[in-house]
């Protein structure tokens, strides 16, 4: 099986008087259908990689590859293209935006992309809101819905273009144990059920230990022998 989403040799370095290296020589893939999360100590780089498998920064050394494709040499309208049709991020904050009801968030990266007419992208839509239990709540505004619900959300609107891979950073960090439960459940049912492949960074170890592998990242640098 061919890995959906790789590093080769990344690096990423901060220029200025003193460069700062947030991540050096970082060489890991991850296969469809697999939940891997990345932890380490704090301000070990596992964000910055994270942004770097997820396209949102650019490496200074080496390249990543998505569905096989080299990605270095992709401009910045190719890269915002590729990452509005074949990934999906969720985040710490969900990000929702509070003046559109949670149908409008999810239909957002549909309606950017475009390929799908109103009725279609809205249909869409509301399927993922059914599906994680938000039918109900479609039509209310982020400020009107529970932490839980509003991280639900916004994994409906990364899954909104159907992509390969979804990156999520700290996704239960904000919320309460059953939320983060709940979280937890559909990220691993989105892997084994929906043959998505899903890179997690995360501080929670019971997140961490639902996950198919741990990468272990100190320095900056992939650590094989890092231990939770």
């Amino acid at each position: 099986m061919s890995a959906v989403l790789a590093a080769e040799g990344v690096g990423r370095v901060l220029p200025g008087e003193i460069p700062v290296t947030l991540v050096q020589d970082v060489t890991v893939a991850v296969e469809r259908g697999e939940f891997a999360v990345i932890m380490g100590p704090s301000g070990s780089g596992k964000s910055s990689l994270l942004y770097l498998l997820g396209l949102l920064d650019t490496p200074t050394s080496g390249r990543v590859l998505l569905e096989g494709q080299d990605t270095s040499g992709f401009g910045e309208d190719e890269l915002a293209s590729t990452r509005l049709r074949k990934l999906g991020f969720v985040f710490q904050f969900h990000f929702l935006l509070a003046e559109f009801s949670v149908l409008d968030n999810v239909l957002l990266p549909v309606r950017r992309l475009g390929e799908l007419a109103e009725d279609a992208a809205r249909q869409r839509a509301e399927t993922l809101l059914d599906q994680f239990g938000l039918r109900d709540h479609r039509h209310k505004r982020p400020h009107q819905i529970s932490g839980g619900q509003r991280q639900r959300a916004a994994i409906a609107r990364a899954l909104a273009n159907d992509p390969s891979v979804i990156l999520a950073d700290e996704p239960t960090g904000n919320l309460d144990t059953q939320s983060g439960a709940n979280v937890r459940q559909i990220l691993r049912d989105l892997t084994h059920d929906f043959g998505k492949a899903v890179i997690a960074v995360t501080h929670d170890l019971t997140f961490a230990k639902a996950a198919d592998r741990q990468i272990g990242i100190v320095d900056g640098r992939i650590d094989p022998g890092w231990r939770m």
